[in-house]
């Protein structure tokens, strides 16, 4: 089953509509959706390596406008969009934790946590909750999700033959491990 749905995600990752979902998947996620865009992003760069950067950069400007959405969600919308989203991922104490934090290390986590597998999403509406400046979240945020993004797409680029190969001969043990990242993402974010 899942060989079939990954020769499904490579051949929709050649499709000619695939940028336009990597887009709509990557702004979502950054304010509301819980899957990260490195599902589309991988299959899409390993199908087109030589768009490794373009789609890097799609993925990145997506990001970085879903996550002025959910900045906006956060300032101005916190009660009546916000907490049903934070409640969704049983956030809430880990959202009242980062609005404090906010207040005394801002950018950083910013940096920090646009890199990990921490849903962006609640980085996002926490700092529009603790009313963070806009100007330097959306530069901090383009700096984190570019070197997110841009990595990913690098390593694809240079490795992708041998990483496909990988995969594709160890497709049980890679799609446990992405399961893992993205529990382990949401249980960090209790923690972290």
């Amino acid at each position: 089953m899942l060989d079939r749905f990954y020769a499904r995600a490579l051949f929709l990752a050649a499709s000619r509509h695939a940028p336009l979902w990597l887009a709509v998947v990557a702004f979502a996620e950054a304010s509301v959706f819980p899957l990260p865009p490195d599902i589309l992003l991988i299959p899409m760069v390993l199908a087109h390596r030589d768009r490794a950067w373009a789609l890097a950069a799609l993925c990145t400007v997506a990001s970085v406008c879903g996550g002025i959405l959910g900045w906006f969600i956060g300032a101005f919308l916190l009660q009546h969009v916000a907490m049903p989203i934070v409640h969704f991922y049983h956030a809430e104490a880990r959202l009242a934790a980062m609005q404090d934090q906010f207040r005394h290390w801002g950018v950083w986590i910013i940096l920090f946590k646009g890199l990990t597998p921490i849903p962006f999403k609640i980085v996002t509406i926490a700092s529009g909750a603790a009313h963070f400046p806009l100007t330097p979240f959306v530069v901090a945020s383009l700096v984190t999700r570019g070197a997110r993004f841009f990595l990913l797409a690098a390593l694809l680029r240079i490795y992708g033959p041998p990483i496909q190969n990988f995969i594709e001969r160890r497709l049980t043990l890679v799609a446990s491990a992405f399961g893992v990242v993205l529990v382990g993402g949401f249980v960090a974010l209790k923690y972290l």
